[in-house]
């Protein structure tokens, strides 16, 4: 297995509130986990929920009893929205934070997948395909036809998401089991990637550069730049 993670605050930003965690080596119950973080809120408080979710699901997948994939993934999202909303409550200037979250682990060629809100995974091989559904009100739009896909990356609304740590007490997570083959690429990422890039474009680079995953993660961030860099970028790609 190849991993590689980047952050980058963009070029319209003045402070970075993405988090990512990349991590090859055991984590608890889990071999392997991959995180990105996209956090939300005033002043610093999108940069705090998102370091600190981070911090605190990956405390929780070391200390909770072994279970499976999904059960502990699911444990730990639940254990960390709580501590989240705990974490607001005490802290008047932390209020409303809240964070997208996006976890993998792989298991035997089978990737276990988790998110809530608009961070995405994509997993790339002969195509490109998006694992995850994005938690965004454009995305209900695309459901009922109001607008096309293809609309979504310039649609004034596109950063409002319907879900996401710390929005309520109950944090409702999608769950995704996928084989993957032997020369997948697993990319996972902030929509300060995918907002600025489309999908053949971000699938060129990827698989231009498959052997040399920091180059290829290099690449996206610098052309989501020159694209406009209009939010943070944050990018993990595995290989097996």
């Amino acid at each position: 297995m190849k991993s590689y993670s980047i952050t980058d605050i963009g070029e319209k930003r003045k402070i970075n509130q993405d988090f990512v965690f990349c991590e090859q080596d055991t984590i608890g119950g889990l071999p392997n986990l991959f995180i990105v973080a996209d956090g939300m809120g005033g002043h610093n408080a999108g940069d705090y929920a998102s370091r600190f979710c981070v911090e605190v699901f990956t405390e929780k997948i070391r200390e909770n009893k072994p279970k499976s994939p999904i059960g502990m993934i699911s444990d730990a999202l639940l254990e960390t929205n709580d501590l989240l909303l705990d974490e607001a409550k005490e802290n008047s200037g932390l209020q409303g934070m809240g964070t997208t979250f996006v976890v993998a682990t792989i298991i035997d060629s089978i990737l276990y997948v988790a998110n809530v809100g608009d961070s995405r995974l994509y997993v790339i091989g002969d195509e490109m395909k998006q694992i995850t559904e994005d938690h965004s009100l454009v995305q209900e739009m695309v459901k009922t036809g109001e607008i096309e896909k293809e609309e979504v990356r310039f649609h004034p609304n596109k950063n409002i998401i319907t879900r996401a740590l710390g929005a309520s007490k109950t944090v409702v997570p999608d769950y995704f089991e996928v084989t993957l083959n032997k020369d997948d690429t697993v990319l996972m990422c902030s929509d300060g990637l995918s907002n600025m890039l489309e999908d053949k474009e971000i699938f060129g680079i990827i698989k231009e550069h498959q052997d040399d995953l920091e180059t290829a993660a290099k690449t996206l961030v610098k052309k989501a730049n020159e694209n406009g860099g209009k939010d943070n970028i944050s990018i993990v790609l595995v290989n097996l």
